[in-house]
């Protein structure tokens, strides 16, 4: 494809409720330089007539259609991988929804199946809010000197037995591959290594069916090591009400903390670590000040994920989320 085309052509393929709010980013325009041309979906959908588009109840009668360049994958967890794995080895570019299948090791396939002139993508949208932007701007500044550590809970993900019931394959092995983890805590997973860098060690407790009558994890509590060293917890449930969510970032020079939606800054004005080698008070504390960060700015987030695969595909834009 080259950057003379105007836009792109794409298939959807699952019909749930993501999936329909993708195809309203899409018509109306939230999601420029893009059409629609075919969907998919194990019954006929009344979108099919309301789009003007080509119906398929197979996906690679959809990828082998001529009709698209690419594909959103929006159908349960379990098929990730055959519905992925069908269209990059067909050149389909794929944008996929979260998680990228059922293991890493299905992830590290499809990753090896994607050729330089495929674009291959994660619906992981919530690198695109503003106080996640925020948070890792303030990191990677280096503001706050080396991280010394990371915490986050995260139990306000809590769902009741219903939630669990009403498809079979959610919560399951063969289904989703895990539960809490690679379901609800998957965005928080993402921003927390996306944010800090990949852990070198992790030892954890995961409580497996604690709170529900599932047989995958429900409540986590990790502990983590860095490469420097530094340390942080990782706590998360679904069997918590009302729960938290609430992350802190120390640094030798200073801190951020979310807690609630509401992101504050602290800053010392000597590093903690030269201020313990100076100082002659026996209980003193670095001089430090503290800013609420008030963050107004709001974004259709999965609109911003999907504009960004469309120009990656038409301009070469880097991705945001990588396969």
């Amino acid at each position: 494809m080259t950057s003379q085309q105007q836009s792109i052509r794409l298939g959807v393929i699952g019909l749930g409720n993501i999936a329909k709010q993708h195809i309203a980013n899409v018509t109306s325009q939230a999601v420029s330089q893009c059409q629609i041309t075919a969907l998919c979906s194990r019954h006929p959908s009344e979108l099919t007539a309301q789009l003007s588009v080509t119906h398929f109840t197979d996906y690679r009668q959809l990828i082998d259609s001529g009709l698209v360049d690419a594909v959103l994958i929006a159908t349960p967890t379990f098929s990730h991988f055959d519905i992925a794995e069908y269209a990059l080895a067909n050149n389909i570019h794929v944008m996929l929804e979260k998680p990228i299948a059922l293991s890493s090791y299905q992830g590290e396939q499809l990753i090896a199946k994607a050729s330089k002139n495929t674009k291959f993508a994660l619906m992981l949208n919530q690198r695109t809010d503003p106080t996640f932007l925020k948070i890792k701007q303030i990191v990677d500044s280096g503001v706050l000197v080396d991280i010394q550590r990371t915490h986050w809970t995260m139990t306000n993900w809590f769902r009741p037995e219903i939630y669990f019931q009403v498809s079979d394959w959610r919560a399951t092995w063969k289904g989703e591959g895990g539960g809490l983890l690679v379901n609800q805590c998957i965005h928080n997973l993402d921003i927390f290594q996306w944010i800090c860098g990949m852990p070198k060690q992790i030892q954890a407790f995961c409580e497996f069916g604690k709170y529900h009558d599932i047989e995958v994890e429900d409540e986590v509590s990790a502990v983590l090591r860095y490469n420097n060293n530094a340390t942080g917890v990782f706590v998360a449930s679904t069997g918590e009400a009302p729960g938290v969510n609430r992350l802190d970032i120390i640094g030798d020079k200073g801190s951020l903390h979310f807690d609630g939606g509401k992101l504050s800054q602290t800053l010392n004005r000597q590093s903690t670590a030269d201020f313990n080698r100076s100082t002659d008070n026996m209980f003193g504390m670095p001089d430090s000040e503290t800013t609420d960060i008030v963050i107004d700015e709001t974004v259709n987030q999965h609109a911003v994920i999907m504009n960004n695969f469309v120009r990656a595909i038409l301009y070469e834009e880097a991705l945001m989320v990588n396969g």
